[in-house]
């Protein structure tokens, strides 16, 4: 969330930056000064209190030993009364501590100073394209059909199974979709990221360091029995990893990759447009997590870009790049760049990754700090990113790899899979 004295000090920059998201944020940031004015004060007559309540009570100790008992005795009356007082501006400090962290927590971050105006998907800002577009042969097939007719995946036996966007790999379609896991976490592994493995579950107080919640609680599978929340990626649970940390400035960066399924509500998602792998409420994907210096963070999100870069390249599938518009970007992000490659079968893209520097939206929800080289604690800055979702991408390679007579493996993946084609 925002520093509470960010906001205190930039008020107009707040609310001027937050209507790069189309958002009228002036009633909120006013309130949020106001409860923040409201509890300090509140903590500045509670504080009196106490200091004198103390100091009362080391002068009744005098009292009773100089013999002045009756003397003793009306201090500590009027200790009474200061208790009383001191527990009411106790509850309102409280109160006004409670109400105020809820208003913060409904202020998205403020958008890098890059980001383009705009309020759809049509409006970012497309900053790099790579990789020819194939021709496919006549008959060619989106994956939902192709996937019947080599029997690789079932949505219909997921229906049965589970529901709807709950689908069944078998056979080379499940070899493949190991393969691509095990590919993107030795690619990982080998730029330098810490391979972990995490609970696919979290508690509420993970779920609101990394910004979930209250934003995302709507489109999250929830145990209420248990109060427990199913990962909508492993970003939740490996960034709050670092939850409560202080490091060492000579600790960072901290670079941590992890495979694990997702699973998302994806309420109100319809239409031809999320067909097939196009969007599940279960899927794959492999994550990359960075907490990093302030002053370095920004180099390290271009890295990010660069790795996943590298890895489409290396599948020689066509995508794209977009810096995503204020009116585009997630709750929690400064700045996110998406990744989309193109489905030839479809004729359209489809995204796979996005990338974001976070600056210290969830280091300040988590407590994430390093100790600076004065000895001075600082918020660090956490950057994550798809290295990737695994839906789209297998859609992509499906689609784009069909030739009458199957579906060729990408080069790369020959090794991880055993099997040169699907056919």
């Amino acid at each position: 969330m925002l520093q509470i004295a960010f906001i205190r000090e930039n008020q107009e920059k707040v609310i001027t930056a937050l209507a790069k998201r189309n958002i009228d944020a002036t009633s909120v940031v006013e309130e949020v000064v106001q409860l923040d004015e409201n509890r300090r004060a509140t903590q500045v007559e509670l504080d009196g209190i106490l200091s004198e309540s103390n100091k009362l009570s080391k002068d009744i100790g005098e009292l009773m030993k100089a013999g002045e008992k009756s003397k003793a005795a009306i201090l500590k009356e009027k200790t009474v009364l200061l208790k009383e007082k001191s527990k009411k501006l106790s509850e309102t400090a409280d109160v006004l501590a409670a109400e105020l962290l809820e208003k913060l927590y409904t202020l998205p971050n403020l958008p890098a100073d890059i980001v383009p105006v705009g309020k759809t998907p049509e409006e970012n800002l497309n900053v790099f394209e790579e990789g020819e577009i194939p021709v496919l042969h006549e008959g060619a097939q989106p994956h939902w059909e192709l996937v019947k007719k080599y029997d690789i995946i079932d949505f219909e036996l997921g229906v049965k199974i589970t529901g709807a966007g709950f689908p069944v790999y078998k056979g080379k379609g499940a070899k493949l979709q190991r393969a691509l896991i095990n590919y993107f976490l030795d690619k990982n592994t080998a730029a330098g990221y810490n391979e972990v493995q995490v609970p696919h579950m979290v508690n509420e107080a993970s779920a609101y360091g990394t910004g979930q919640l209250p934003d995302k609680e709507g489109q999250m599978y929830h145990d209420k029995t248990d109060d427990l929340y199913l990962i909508p990626t492993a970003e939740v649970p490996v960034t709050n990893l670092f939850r409560d940390v202080i490091l060492n400035e000579n600790e960072l960066p901290v670079l941590t990759t992890a495979y694990t399924p997702c699973f998302r509500r994806e309420a109100g998602s319809y239409g031809a447009h999320v067909r097939g792998l196009n969007r599940l409420h279960q899927f794959d994907k492999v994550e990359i997590v960075r907490v990093e210096h302030p002053e370095k963070s920004y180099e390290a999100l271009d890295g990010m870009v660069e790795h996943i870069k590298n890895i489409l390249q290396e599948l020689k599938l066509p995508y794209r790049i977009l810096r995503l518009c204020g009116g585009d970007m997630g709750f929690t992000a400064a700045l996110t760049y998406d990744f989309e490659v193109f489905s030839t079968a479809q004729d359209r893209w489809l995204e796979i990754s996005s990338v974001s520097n976070f600056e210290t939206f969830q280091s300040n929800r988590l407590k994430l700090r390093f100790k600076d080289k004065d000895g001075k604690n600082q918020l660090a800055h956490t950057l994550n990113g798809s290295a990737l979702a695994l839906p789209r991408v297998l859609a992509g390679i499906l689609e784009n790899y069909q030739t009458p007579e199957g579906i060729v493996i990408p080069e790369v993946l020959r090794p991880y899979c055993g099997f040169d084609i699907i056919n």
